[in-house]
């Protein structure tokens, strides 16, 4: 599974640097000078990142082969992206990220089939999307007291919803 790390935005100047829309907890390390990236599309790369710098809190990245604006702009819009298997599972047993929790079967604690986790929210709270069979898409808000078990190995999460909360 890709997981994107960064979506190239705008060209900054006229030698090549574009900024980047950082999708990543560490970009000293997705981004290092020397890396090569894979690309959404998957024909625009890899890149090679030749050089980066941070300017008011906005990643500026200058990519091997990117020399004028012109060709910056033409990668506007392109998601630099990793294989998922690159990333190191969590020391904390109650962190997760997200590729980790989609595709997981979901069941209540008393143990009915609810669906399946595809896709994961971050809209001030954390947000499972499940999937249902023949009915709407549930949100499940992602807190210990509405979901008590995760079970990455086993393939499924456990949540105990309120009343109203599957209806």
């Amino acid at each position: 599974m890709q997981l994107v790390v960064g979506r190239i935005g705008r060209p900054h100047g006229i030698r090549g640097d574009v900024t980047v829309e950082v999708r990543t907890d560490d970009p000293e390390l997705r981004f290092a000078v020397g890396a090569s990236i894979a690309t959404d599309p998957a024909g625009r790369g890899p890149l090679v990142i030749e050089g980066r710098r941070w300017h008011k809190d906005v990643l500026l990245v200058r990519f091997a082969g990117v020399d004028d604006r012109d060709t910056a702009d033409s990668l506007r819009g392109v998601m630099l992206v990793i294989d998922s298997a690159e990333v190191e599972p969590s020391d904390d047993p109650d962190e997760f990220h997200d590729h980790e929790l989609i595709g997981l079967a979901v069941v209540t604690t008393s143990g009915e089939q609810v669906g399946e986790v595809t896709d994961v929210l971050h809209h001030g709270q954390d947000l499972l999307v499940v999937a249902r069979p023949g009915r709407d898409d549930a949100l499940v808000p992602f807190v210990r007291e509405l979901v008590p078990e995760v079970d990455v190995r086993g393939g499924r999460l456990v949540i105990d919803p309120p009343e109203g909360l599957l209806s």
